[in-house]
């Protein structure tokens, strides 16, 4: 079955976490095969953040974010970053769990979905420094459902977040 298609296309941004192992070797490997899936024409990658779990507990995880040129359909797209996911170990034994990696699917185009498997755009983004910080560095003048992102940032100043050096990444 091949996946579903849009006929052109489409700006999809993708949040990337993880907090097990060794984590900036994780996000660029993902990385490396989220580039290489069919359907996926342009990786265009943030620069890598640490910062404190939010509403978790454990290590500190690196986060960056990625702004695709993308034909998947956005459930496609989800399936191939859970099949990732599931390839570096992805394990959810509870909400919040720690991880080997995180892989969301924040915005696909204009795209507005509320299902089971899919809520965009993301319904917590807008909460999460470590989210918005790396969206930022792609799209500094985003406007999101919520608001302008440098106001939504000015709203999670108090979450802990460095960016990394770029010999991190």
């Amino acid at each position: 079955m091949h996946p579903a298609r849009c006929s052109a296309p489409i700006q999809a941004y993708i949040g990337l976490g993880s907090n097990l192992g060794d984590s900036g070797a994780t996000l660029r490997t993902a990385l490396r095969e989220i580039a290489a899936l069919s359907g996926v024409q342009a990786c265009t990658v943030s620069p890598f953040y640490r910062s404190a779990p939010v509403d978790a507990s454990g290590p500190d995880f690196i986060n960056a974010a990625a702004l695709l040129a993308t034909t998947l359909e956005p459930l496609s797209l989800l399936d191939a970053l859970q099949a990732i996911e599931l390839r570096h170990g992805r394990q959810r034994p509870y909400r919040n769990a720690p991880r080997t990696l995180d892989l969301d699917l924040l915005l696909h185009g204009d795209a507005v979905l509320d299902t089971p498997r899919l809520i965009l755009p993301h319904p917590r983004m807008h909460e999460r420094a470590f989210v918005l910080r790396p969206l930022q560095d792609l799209a500094p003048t985003i406007v999101l459902p919520q608001g302008p992102i440098g106001d939504l940032i000015a709203g999670v100043a108090g979450q802990a977040i460095e960016r990394l050096p770029a010999e991190n990444r």
